[in-house]
């Protein structure tokens, strides 16, 4: 009798639609955790009493070792089950969690994260497998993964409105003590509802390749986040992508000799496959580095608090939740091409209004209409892409396939932040050093200002003279705001000149991989 196929999935019309919203769920848990520590930062700084680098590793740690980790876990899950990989990974987040929200100290908090991330690889790339997995009739998958792609942009926007109210009513553990009931639930709910899938007869673990993979990845994005600290040009960073480039052709080389790769890295030469990957890495910079700075002018320039802060983003998963049918049923009816490329002119445009904003801007007629048609641009971008990038790949590899996947969007993330925090870091304080010159402030109230906006406010706020505090702010005002202006048109010409590769290489017609009944495991869910 021959092994049984994906089709043989048990599952109801009912059933998966309770499956999706439990892979949704954990999707959840894992993605908001990329930003919802962001805005407990200061709250982090006071308690721990850690300065600016110690707080910013404690962000890095999760995003380091989630993207390194990614294609690892997602071949395993190949190997020896996707839901298997699914509850080690919701179990240990969970763990993680808990222990992240009893640490006392920075180096506890930042092993804590750590820990954090490898699990969090694990249950990423295994929901969209799952998803692709159990939705097998190309309308339902499109539905699916469209649903899936919308709760990844919803989560990392979602991330400082939960942390803003959560640190309004409670501490700041109380942002890894939330995770925990909610693991639970994905966990109860991945038993109840989610079947098992897995090959069959999997080809050998290629451990070197594992081993390259993680060790590549992760020194990418090691490299990406230290640059801004120690100089684009350092040593330290030009050493860290050196070896990261070393790792990362080893393992090319590697997959291409090996009669069992991890990943077949040909699939690259595929357009329909690296280009819907590129602009989902694109997708996602820009919306890093829409969150990084948007944060900081309306905390900064705007003088909201936390939760006004949080509350202001809204209107981006608004704008994702509106668009992403729409998204998805141009992609089905005219292909891929021309849904991603309208995404990245979207978010071109959008990036394009808020290089003009200022203290004064209009919120109502102005942020918050390029705030929904940037959300509305992600939307156009990460759904029709990811079932584009999904199809290409045969039913043995969705894991390592919805790794790829995943791993796109953190790289981009991290660029977003570095690149764009980088660029307004460096214009900032170029335009505010000229302004304290000649000024009697201590050197150490001026490094304080110049390091960042906040500090600058601090020490204006610190000046005894009202006239002289009054220049002090607008100042500092004036400084950020040129910074992210300038952060703004790089992010707009990014975009815009995403939409027109996305238009030149993509096939307006594409074909989509037709893969065989490969013997695929599968086991009821509940089970």
């Amino acid at each position: 009798m021959p092994p049984p196929t994906r089709n043989s999935l048990p599952l109801t019309r009912g059933r998966a639609i309770a499956a999706l919203v439990v892979l949704c769920l954990a999707e959840l848990l894992v993605v908001i955790d990329n930003t919802i520590i962001n805005i407990a930062l200061p709250t982090l700084g006071r308690e721990l009493r850690t300065g600016v680098s110690g707080l910013q590793w404690s962000v890095d740690a999760y995003t380091l070792t989630f993207a390194g980790f990614l294609l690892a876990a997602g071949n395993l899950g190949d190997r020896y089950g996707r839901r298997l990989v699914l509850y080690v990974g919701i179990v240990g987040f969970g763990a993680g969690s808990a222990l992240a929200a009893n640490t006392d100290t920075l180096g506890e908090l930042v092993s804590a994260r750590a820990v954090m991330g490898v699990f969090a690889a694990a249950v990423f790339p295994a929901t969209l497998a799952l998803v692709v997995a159990i939705f097998t009739e190309p309308r339902q998958r499109s539905i699916a993964v469209g649903i899936w792609a919308g709760v990844a942009g919803i989560a990392i926007v979602g991330g400082p409105v939960v942390s803003g109210w959560l640190l309004a009513h409670f501490s700041w553990h109380s942002v890894f003590w939330v995770n925990v009931p909610v693991a639970l639930i994905a966990l109860v709910g991945t038993w109840l509802w989610v079947p098992e899938v897995k090959v069959a007869v999997p080809h050998r673990l290629d451990v070197p390749g594992l081993l390259l993979s993680i060790a590549g990845v992760s020194l990418l994005v090691w490299a990406i986040i230290e640059a801004p600290r120690h100089g684009w040009t350092s040593w330290q960073t030009a050493v860290a992508a050196l070896a990261a480039t070393i790792g990362l052709l080893a393992f090319v080389v590697r997959q291409l000799r090996t009669a069992d790769p991890l990943l077949d890295v040909r699939l690259f030469r595929i357009r329909r496959f690296w280009v819907p990957a590129a602009a989902i890495s694109v997708g996602f910079f820009s919306l890093f580095g829409f969150i990084f700075f948007f944060t900081v002018y309306f905390q900064a320039i705007r003088g909201y608090s936390t939760l006004e802060t949080g509350v202001r983003a809204l209107p981006y998963a608004v704008g994702i939740a509106l668009a992403a049918p729409i998204a998805m049923t141009i992609g089905r009816r005219i292909g891929t091409a021309l849904p991603v490329a309208l995404g990245l002119g979207f978010m071109c445009v959008g990036f394009a209004v808020a290089s003009s904003a200022d203290e004064l801007t209009a919120y109502p007629t102005v942020i918050l209409p390029a705030t929904i048609v940037m959300g509305a641009g992600l939307a156009f971008v990460q759904g029709p892409a990811t079932e584009l990038l999904m199809s290409n790949l045969a039913e043995e590899d969705m894991g390592v396939g919805a790794a790829v996947n995943d791993t796109t969007r953190e790289v981009g993330g991290a660029l977003g932040v570095a690149v764009l925090g980088s660029m307004l870091s460096s214009v900032y304080s170029g335009a505010i050093r000229p302004q304290l010159d000649g000024t009697a402030l201590p050197k150490d109230a001026a490094d304080i200002a110049i390091s960042s906006v906040f500090g600058g406010l601090e020490v204006a706020a610190r000046i005894p003279v009202p006239e002289l505090q009054a220049r002090a702010y607008t100042a500092v005002r004036e400084a950020f705001l040129d910074g992210m202006g300038a952060t703004s048109w790089t992010a707009t010409a990014v975009t815009g000149v995403g939409a027109v590769a996305v238009l030149v290489f993509l096939p307006w017609r594409e074909g989509r991989h037709q893969s065989i009944d490969i013997p695929i495991e599968t086991e009821k869910a509940g089970g």
